[in-house]
């Protein structure tokens, strides 16, 4: 996704809080943010709702409520109402394992709520629609992407599954598998995941570009409970 603490940073947690705020129980409650990243993830607007939040990364900011630490080897001090996921596991190294401890950290009828990436959707249509509209200035993820891409002369799809499996990524499809063999599914929609890192493109455009089957939608909102019977 977008490149940590930046802009689009920003621009994503904005667009996707509503999604994450609809769905959570309500507060106060124990809200664990997993990847929050380097500006704190939704950490400080669940406090500001006067959730007992908390954010797991190891490039977390400093401060008590923060732990730079891999989720793997965060210890909670009680189990969670809810824990929040946003794009934080396509790149985890061992998927079983990380859904097995949010299970684990979630109290019983807890809920999980994950946005993710199906890169298994990012055709070369959706590619070259998002790299017309890349920003000028810092190059992000989605720059260097391109640029490796044209340099490779590489077929776009051949690129980027060279490209995924050198960096293990998780598709889409694999982490709804797993987390629906763990978690009692309640929701499940597809959606935009590039706007922030575009120029001028805001979610209802890129979910527009999706309707009108100029692009694949790339993004995953999850909701699930805990499935203590599992």
């Amino acid at each position: 996704m977008s490149e940590p603490g930046s802009d689009a940073d920003r621009r994503w947690l904005d667009a996707m809080w509503p999604f994450v705020r609809e769905r959570l129980p309500p507060a106060p409650g124990l809200v664990v943010d997993i990847g929050c990243g380097q500006l704190g993830g939704f950490v400080p607007v669940l406090r500001a709702h006067g959730y007992d939040a908390e954010g797991v990364d190891p490039e977390a900011p400093e401060g008590p409520h923060y732990h730079r630490v891999e989720f793997e080897r965060y210890t909670l001090k009680h189990t969670a109402a809810a824990i929040v996921a946003s794009t934080s596991l396509h790149h985890v190294a061992d998927l079983e394992a990380v859904i097995d401890l949010i299970a684990a950290a979630l109290e019983p009828g807890g809920v999980l709520v994950v946005i993710e990436w199906a890169r298994e959707r990012f055709d070369e249509a959706t590619a070259r629609w998002c790299f017309d509209r890349l920003p000028a200035g810092e190059p992000g993820w989605l720059h260097r992407l391109r640029d490796d891409w044209l340099a490779s002369g590489q077929p776009w799809l051949d690129y980027l599954r060279g490209r995924a499996e050198a960096e293990h990524l998780h598709t889409g499809q694999d982490i709804l598998a797993r987390l629906g063999s763990r978690f009692a599914t309640q929701l499940v929609v597809d959606g935009p995941y590039f706007f922030p890192d575009l120029d001028e493109v805001t979610a209802a455009d890129e979910q527009a570009a999706i309707d009108t089957g100029r692009i694949q939608a790339n993004g995953i909102r999850y909701i699930g409970r805990h499935n203590f019977h599992s």
